[in-house]
């Protein structure tokens, strides 16, 4: 077994991992299975230290001599966010649906490491100042975009997205975490072919399909939605059926509000109260794009899942204006081919906490 670290560390053949440290500080314990493959540690555990140095051994069944750890200094979650977004905190939740019975969301413990995520859905003002950047600076997308100054983004497909993140993360100075290729030397930007990730790099991204659920959650339990358990139009911009569904408050139909020049439409970012951990349009307005590919989810508690490896179809999370309140559950898994926009599909980004 091997360890790489900060602070040091020291590693006793099959037995655990010495870490040395200030008494009372925290410490994150990850692995990966293959030592070439360190863009893709695991998260095994958080520890503090009592006693200096401290003697952490992985006991879990799946430990082999072909696990590799590093230990990293646990971030203090009193940094300051960046601007426009919030820290969501490492921790478990109970991810899918408790209360309906949907089928492709069985409840599942999923733990999830600390992460920033965009506040709002990513404006058509934003969407354009970087589009435009990005453009002049090798880029190209298969959609311009469509919406309205600080209403979302709409009409942009899963691979425009991606390249978006990837622009945004070079106009701020950050490393990007999407490329062509495995060795992760290619910058992704005007390809449609599934990148590669580079999840330990500190760039934006799209959420994976377990941050986006614990993100909305706002860290409340078993609930439909990221508030409670019903859903008026005083609170989200979808389609109300109070009559199918006994948790829709309504009114009936498209919020009336929110008409553009002619029908309904969009909500501007920020219109309703946001969830507990503070994020805004978590549920109807546009359906977020998440990293997944749709599948099962796997069994068992699961850390940081990026899902699977494969498939036809990208996961969309949060239900939209154009839906009902059956979608705009927590739980509810939309998904499109990655290829296809729609007028009721935006996305917003989320940023790796520093440290980890």
């Amino acid at each position: 077994m091997w360890a790489q670290s900060n602070p040091t560390v020291s590693i006793q053949l099959y037995s655990g991992l010495t870490i040395t440290g200030t008494l009372g500080s925290s410490y994150t314990v990850q692995y990966v299975t293959n030592a070439n493959k360190t863009n893709n540690w695991q998260t095994l555990t958080n520890v503090v230290l009592t006693t200096s140095p401290a003697l952490w051994v992985d006991a879990s069944t799946a430990a082999t001599a072909d696990r590799f750890y590093r230990v990293i200094p646990t971030p203090a979650t009193n940094a300051p966010a960046p601007s426009g977004m919030v820290l969501i905190p490492a921790g478990s939740f109970i991810m899918g649906d408790a209360l309906d019975g949907e089928a492709d969301a069985p409840t599942n413990t999923e733990y999830v490491s600390a992460f920033y995520m965009d506040t709002n859905v990513v404006t058509y003002s934003f969407w354009q100042q970087v589009h435009q950047w990005a453009v002049n600076n090798g880029y190209s997308f298969d959609n311009v975009g469509a919406g309205t100054a600080n209403y979302p983004v709409q009409s942009v497909n899963w691979y425009d997205a991606v390249k978006w993140c990837n622009a945004r993360s070079q106009l701020a100075g950050v490393p990007t975490v999407y490329y062509v290729d495995a060795a992760l030397t290619q910058i992704y930007k005007n390809v449609d072919t599934a990148p590669y990730a580079n999840w330990s790099a500190s760039g934006y991204r799209l959420p994976t399909e377990t941050e986006w659920e614990k993100a909305a959650r706002g860290g409340l339990t078993a609930c439909r939605f990221p508030w409670g358990n019903t859903i008026s139009e005083s609170q989200a911009n979808y389609y109300g059926d109070p009559v199918d569904f006994i948790y829709d408050l309504g009114p009936a139909g498209y919020d009336p509000i929110f008409g553009v020049g002619i029908g309904v439409d969009t909500s501007p970012a920020g219109y309703f109260p946001p969830n507990g951990y503070g994020l805004y349009d978590m549920a109807g307005n546009v359906f977020n794009w998440c990293w997944d590919w749709y599948g099962p989810y796997a069994t068992g508690v699961q850390s940081d899942p990026h899902g699977e490896t494969a498939g036809s179809w990208r996961i969309l999370r949060g239900g939209s204006w154009l839906t009902g309140a059956y979608q705009a559950r927590t739980a509810y898994r939309n998904y499109y081919y990655p290829d296809l926009g729609d007028d009721g599909y935006g996305f917003r980004c989320v940023l790796l906490q520093a440290g980890q």
